[in-house]
């Protein structure tokens, strides 16, 4: 499919389906990579809780890590779908190489200063000592991986943000896959350890690297070429405007995380292993959603470029709707299920069951309520309304989070951790009612201007 056909495509296919056939396979590729990220937990639980917490504590430079990757690749990818509904598309793979070297660079940066301070950032990061020497083991590995980490993103979010999610997800789930196999192999088959996890981890992303690469030169996609890559103020204003809501995002989830850790480290080393376990549940749980939402993306940057408004507003109720009701489900389920899905992970630490299942059951009470506020803000993003988006991508993580979990916990110790994400969703989404409701509005306001 060609760039003129990819753009009668998308600003004229019903909008229900063309989301359903843009989601399914982004939904495939979170799924994937939220249960590779879940496998990691899964066999480092087999060895020791401080494994398991380990992995826990160093996820917060992985946040950190992809953070940067979305930023450049939301960034980019929000600017490219806009140009390409406008027609432009010599500017659309300028920008196509530029966020994709300049996340490279990050990652190089990020690769270098983690090494160099891995002591300190490891300590910083929440690792009481008896987790630090497993924290600095699987950490050290991690971050050579930084550079193919970042890039990644950068070509799985361009990819889909011109409309070919089926060609990022056979570079990210194949990456998992691999993950996925290598990991019992190097814990275990090899006696690595945590070790081996991390190094699962570094390969698989390696290989994916390289897949997405390739499978950006096909199908009509945005050739990477670094004659395009021109750094200038108006690209990066351009990837900051789009990049930034993903930075928040991702950035403060990170500073959750670690906030997290030695919030919960005051209750010992099975309290850390018990909010691990339930974040990367959490996060399988709300990946079906992301995959959703990143389908409604591209659609809404191509028709919003295109002054297609209508579609737009059609595509955001259709995704509310339909999230709404699977949450629903989900929570119920992940409520009733809590201590047996906690014990797949580890069974034989009852202290890591019992936290892990409070902190659960809490988090589904207000899960379905993230429906709203993650399609808000992946339209708001897309849309360009970044201060919106911005303020909106830091509320569950920073606005509300941090905040929550530095008085919580004094005034209710445990349960006070266990509670944190529940009160931060409802807050968020107090707050994103009204902003969403004013774009839609102002919308619909265009819409009936250009009718007259």
């Amino acid at each position: 499919m060609q760039q003129e056909e990819k753009y009668i495509y998308m600003t004229t296919t019903p909008v229900p389906r063309l989301i359903g056939e843009l989601a399914v396979p982004t939904i495939i590729s979170m799924l994937v990579t939220s249960f590779y990220n879940m496998a990691d937990t899964f066999f480092v639980g087999k060895i020791n809780t401080q494994s398991t917490a380990a992995v826990g504590v160093v996820f917060s430079v992985m946040a950190i890590i992809q953070s940067l990757g979305f930023f450049f690749g939301h960034g980019s990818g929000n600017y490219i779908s806009r140009r390409l509904g406008a027609k432009d598309f010599e500017e659309a793979a300028a920008m196509a190489a530029n966020g994709f070297f300049l996340a490279f660079i990050c990652g190089l940066a990020v690769m270098a200063g983690g090494i160099l301070f891995l002591n300190p950032l490891a300590v910083a990061l929440g690792s009481t000592p008896t987790i630090l020497p497993y924290t600095k083991a699987y950490l050290r590995i991690i971050l050579f991986g930084a550079p193919f980490m970042t890039s990644s993103l950068v070509l799985n979010n361009q990819l889909r943000f011109q409309g070919s999610a089926a060609y990022a997800m056979v570079g990210i789930v194949t990456g998992a896959v691999i993950n996925i196999i290598l990991d019992p192999i190097l814990i275990f088959g090899f006696g690595m350890g945590v070790a081996g996890a991390a190094a699962a981890t570094v390969f698989s992303q390696f290989c994916s690297f390289l897949l997405l690469l390739f499978q950006s030169r096909k199908g009509g996609n945005i050739q990477i070429q670094f004659k395009n890559f021109k750094p200038n103020f108006h690209y990066i204003k351009e990837i900051c405007r789009g990049g930034f809501p993903s930075l928040c995002r991702q950035g403060l989830a990170s500073i959750a995380g670690i906030l997290l850790n030695h919030g919960a480290g005051v209750y010992g080393d099975a309290a850390i292993a018990g909010m691990s376990i339930v974040s990367r549940v959490s996060m399988f749980a709300g990946s079906a959603l992301i995959g959703f939402g990143q389908g409604f993306q591209p659609v809404c940057g191509f028709n919003y470029g295109a002054k297609l408004y209508h579609r737009v507003r059609e595509g955001f109720a259709f995704c509310v709707k339909y999230a709404t009701i699977f949450l629903v489900g989900v929570a119920v389920l992940g409520a009733v299920f809590a201590p047996q899905v906690i014990a797949l992970f580890r069974k034989d630490d009852m202290q890591v069951i019992e936290v892990g299942t409070a902190a659960l059951r809490m988090q589904c009470i207000a899960f379905p309520l993230t429906g709203w506020i993650v399609m808000s803000n992946m339209m708001l993003q897309s849309i360009g309304k970044a201060l919106k988006a911005s303020v909106l991508a830091a509320a569950r993580q920073g606005l509300f989070f941090i905040p929550l979990i530095l008085v919580l916990p004094q005034l209710f110790g445990l349960f006070g951790v266990e509670m944190c994400q529940t009160v931060s969703n409802i807050c968020s989404f107090v707050l994103a009612v009204p902003l969403c409701l004013s774009v839609l509005n102002e919308m619909k306001r265009e819409e009936d201007i250009s009718r007259q």
